[in-house]
């Protein structure tokens, strides 16, 4: 441990002898340390060709298992606010952990050091917030002494930046985020219960005053509170050094938000581009968690944080400490490993950095995102492998393959607003195969039943007479059968709606399962509603209302589990097509008198074929996750009356449930 120790110390002392790290961006004014040596110098050297040959290329103790080279380390500096964001803290405050148990001054720089000599080169400090703590000046200073350090960065709210800012430039800052979700004085107090607006204003403007460049604005986009001021946030950056960082908003565990209020990256950029299609995209670093752009002849820019519909887990290289001496090597992750007990054990630097090491080995290669911790599939449908025979794999293959199926939905389910198809990821055939199968049959054993007559017309009649608790659809509904009348619902030359063939149309000659081909089939809007019932019965049905499950808000997963389900609708039923979705909503209501969820799901596109299995499967995915998030308080839930309600467009006509 103590070679180790040495090697590290070596390379520390390498970079600083290389220019590489002796000091801070000169642009802000602060202190800057002149490099020791020119890499010319060092290689004529004898000391200097000897650390070249022997420092090692990073440390071991900061490199995950995946390779990522931990060099950024955010400290909070307490968890205390003067603010109360919607978005972030409750309008109460949160209970604060006592005194004794936060990290004292000469703690965060004995760790401070301990990381630098490891290889972080840069550390940034947060809160709560960060200015609020008296010493923060004190602290500053000392991180500025750190050799190696080359940025101490600090993320504020701008309250107090304004006051301490010229006194922090001195003590060493050299970079600042501040956090600004308006430009609307009075949206601004509503956000943040807080007066305070023309503070961060003045903080924003000292800070270009002071040099430096750029200044970082942050600001969370939130659908129905702020997405209308993204034209105004490019305009601020006309005449001011800035770099206004967009960052989609994420639901944490203690939100009583929804999903409802994110905006993706995508759709900011294309409501941007509209105003400044000159837009241009700027270069990043790998490590970047920033899509930055630049409208031409702008002092400043804008960036994207894609934190929930890009993550940038690939390419992580930030630690953090929280207030009371925790590390965490993952945001979103839940472990965390107490280094302030160790050091107040008396626990020796080699140790420390043995239980760092051991902590960032475990990092995983992605976090797991907030409040949606299952895909919104009966349980069932992942816990037994499919017939060897059916998929043409072993069974040996299930556990990874399981596994990689529920990590593969947890994925996909965040990607709940981005335009366009999204396709479950998989890349095996025998996940393919798997997953149509598994949900399939667990449709079928649940609740799904169709019956039909195939010696009988099938029409609306036979529609409206299916019974209650049954799915009443069949893939039919969705293609013209060949051979068939076309009748448009505008056209007044057809005076009659043909009728379906008497003979399955997802059947080749053969018998065998074929998809129908609708190539030849004219474009025209399509829509259908769908519904489902979830009984959960008092207890339960109390605790969704109060919003009390331990696995967060059932009705705001529930409801981006539907429209997920729509959009993956060709991935699970087999034979329905892949279609171009242009809107789908789904919501849920609270029905007391039965004490239950009422779902209601409608799906539209203009395409080829209806939407009918879309809206269905909205339908019962929406149910399914109700069930799922429940489930820990009762068994006894009923999912009922998953049903077509209406439908319009197609050769078949129009039908509307009674």
């Amino acid at each position: 441990m103590a070679a180790a120790w040495g090697r590290r110390g070596g390379s520390a002392l390498l970079r600083g002898a290389l220019g590489a790290a002796p000091g801070r961006a000169c642009s802000t004014g602060a202190p800057v340390r002149a490099p020791t040596a020119t890499a010319q110098e060092l290689q004529s050297s004898g000391r200097g060709r000897f650390l070249l040959e022997h420092a090692a290329p990073f440390s071991a103790f900061l490199t995950d298992s995946f390779g990522r080279q931990h060099n950024y380390l955010r400290i909070s500096l307490t968890e205390k606010c003067n603010l109360r964001c919607q978005y972030c803290m409750p309008e109460e405050g949160v209970q604060l952990t006592p005194k004794s148990e936060l990290l004292t001054a000469q703690e965060i720089i004995t760790l401070a050091r301990l990381f630098v000599k490891e290889g972080v080169e840069k550390i940034r400090l947060t809160g709560g917030e960060p200015l609020i703590r008296p010493d923060v000046v004190d602290i500053v200073g000392q991180l500025n002494k750190l050799e190696g350090l080359k940025t101490i960065a600090i993320t504020t709210n701008g309250i107090n930046l304004a006051r301490l800012l010229p006194r922090l430039k001195e003590a060493g800052v050299n970079a600042v985020n501040i956090s600004l979700d308006t430009l609307v004085p009075a949206k601004y107090e509503f956000i943040v219960r807080r007066k305070g607006f023309h503070k961060v204003m003045e903080g924003i403007h000292k800070a270009t005053e002071l040099g430096y460049h750029p200044v970082k604005v942050n600001c969370v986009v939130m659908r129905g509170f702020n997405e209308d001021e993204l034209l105004g946030f490019v305009e601020f950056t006309k005449d001011l050094p800035l770099d206004v960082r967009f960052i989609e908003y994420m639901p944490f565990d203690g939100n009583k938000w929804n999903f409802k209020k994110m905006v993706s990256y995508k759709e900011m950029l294309d409501t941007i581009k509209q105003r400044w299609p000159e837009l241009e995209k700027l270069p990043c670093e790998a490590s970047s968690t920033a899509k930055s752009y630049k409208v031409p002849h702008f002092q400043g820019q804008i960036s994207f944080i894609t934190s929930m519909s890009e993550h940038f887990c690939g390419s992580c290289n930030r630690l953090r400490i929280t207030a009371d001496g925790n590390l965490k090597v993952c945001l979103f992750g839940s472990s965390e490993v107490s280094l302030r007990d160790h050091l107040r054990s008396g626990a020796s630097q080699e140790e420390l950095v043995e239980i760092i090491g051991a902590a960032v080995s475990r990092k995983k290669k992605q976090h797991a995102e907030p409040a949606l911790m299952s895909f919104p599939l009966r349980q069932d449908a992942l816990q037994y492998p499919p017939n060897s025979k059916q998929c043409g794999h072993t069974s040996s293959h299930w556990p990874t393959l399981r596994a990689s199926l529920s990590k593969q939905m947890e994925k996909a389910l965040l990607k709940n607003k981005l335009p366009g198809q999204l396709i479950l990821p998989v890349s095996h055939p025998e996940q393919q195969c798997y997953i149509r199968t598994r949900i399939l049959q667990t449709q079928m054993r649940g609740f799904c039943v169709f019956q039909k007559d195939t010696s009988s017309t099938f029409d609306t009649k036979c529609l409206e007479a299916s019974p209650v608790g049954q799915v009443s659809a069949d893939c039919q509904l969705k293609e013209a059968s060949p051979g068939s009348e076309f009748c448009t619902r505008d056209s007044a030359s057809c005076s009659e709606v043909p009728r379906a063939s008497d003979n399955l149309t997802h059947t080749d000659e053969e018998g065998r399962a074929t998809m129908v081909d609708v190539g030849g089939k004219p474009d025209s809007r399509r829509r259908a509603v769908a519904g489902a019932v979830v009984r959960l019965g008092e207890k339960a049905f109390g605790m969704v209302r109060q919003n009390q499950m331990k696995k967060g808000d059932v009705l705001a997963v529930a409801q981006i589990a539907g429209i997920q389900g729509a959009k993956l609708t060709s991935q699970l039923i087999p034979l329905c097509h892949n279609i171009p979705l242009s809107h789908v909503e789904v919501s849920l209501s609270l029905d007391e008198a039965r004490c239950a969820v009422v779902i209601h799901c409608s799906c539209q596109t203009w395409g080829k074929t209806g939407v009918e299995m879309e809206a269905l499967t909205a339908a019962s995915l929406a149910a399914l996750t109700v069930y799922d998030m429940c489930k820990a308080v009762t068994h006894d839930i009923v999912i009922e009356e998953v049903k077509l309600l209406s439908k319009t467009g197609g050769q078949r006509g129009d039908f509307s449930r009674a």
